[in-house]
């Protein structure tokens, strides 16, 4: 896959103001040439994620959250796989979704799941409509400060830095396999992370087994935009929608896209 320079390897020389941290080089078929990612010892505090980000730009090196779970599972036992990995610029967001969409829709949703569309795909939705500039990585930390809070759904996660072109990139640049059972080839679903980002200003903000959440600086403000980026959600990540309360799209859509500034996925 092509990625930029990697920085990790000099990481100790590099004079970057960073807490003890391990380089990770592990991958599902033994070690990889080169590190994958670093991450911190010790968990992440809603203060990490800016002084990360802030360090990190200036040698091409992205922030991330990993979350071990209840059972401690770090990145050495994800199953790395780069090797098997693309390149996400490869790849278009448009084509990704519409071929599991055909694959998924009339299988896993049917009649009224998946009002107001049919087994064909429906198309990407629109970008809304803003009133003034938002700050996608302003946004970013504001999420990422929420999960790692005292009360936060991620208290002892680790904060993670990754060598990608751009933080939609993240998963392909570790060759990370948490959706394995939906799709062999993570990259292609980081081209759709990509629309995200352009479209709604997403930044991956963590990153566990099994499971992806996103900041989102812009969501859709409509009912039928949601309804739509509903759509897209299903075709990324079934099991949100197929194997949850609510599995409707139109429920969904008011439950967890309309104005929300951050998006989970999670592959059974």
């Amino acid at each position: 896959m092509a990625t930029l320079p990697n920085p990790l390897p000099s990481l100790a020389t590099s004079g970057l103001r960073l807490p003890p941290g391990t380089l990770v080089d592990t991958t599902n078929d033994g070690p990889w040439h080169e590190p994958l990612l670093w991450y911190t010892d010790g968990p992440a505090t809603p203060d990490t994620w800016p002084r990360l980000l802030a360090e990190g730009r200036t040698v091409g090196l992205l922030p991330v959250l990993l979350d071990g779970g209840t059972r401690g599972e770090w990145p050495e036992k994800w199953e790395l796989s780069p090797g098997t990995t693309s390149y996400p610029g490869d790849h278009h967001a448009e084509d990704v979704l519409g071929e599991f969409w055909e694959e998924y829709a009339e299988d896993e949703l049917e009649g009224a799941a998946i009002e107001p569309f049919g087994p064909e795909w429906p198309g990407l939705a629109p970008t809304p409509q803003v009133s003034g500039p938002v700050d996608a990585e302003e946004r970013a930390a504001e999420i990422a400060a929420l999960l790692t809070d005292a009360d936060g759904r991620m208290p002892g996660a680790r904060a993670a830095l990754v060598p990608a072109r751009r933080s939609a990139d993240i998963p392909a640049a570790i060759g990370w396999t948490g959706p394995l059972n939906h799709e062999n080839d993570v990259a292609r679903l980081c081209a759709v992370l990509r629309s995200w980002e352009d479209r709604f200003g997403i930044r991956v903000v963590a990153l566990g087994f099994d499971h992806l959440i996103v900041s989102v600086a812009t969501p859709p403000t409509t009912v039928d935009e949601a309804v739509a980026v509903a759509a897209e959600h299903f075709a990324f990540c079934p099991d949100n929608i197929a194997h949850n309360t609510p599995d409707t799209l139109r429920a969904y859509a008011d439950q967890y896209v309309q104005g929300e500034d951050s998006w989970s996925f999670w592959w059974d």
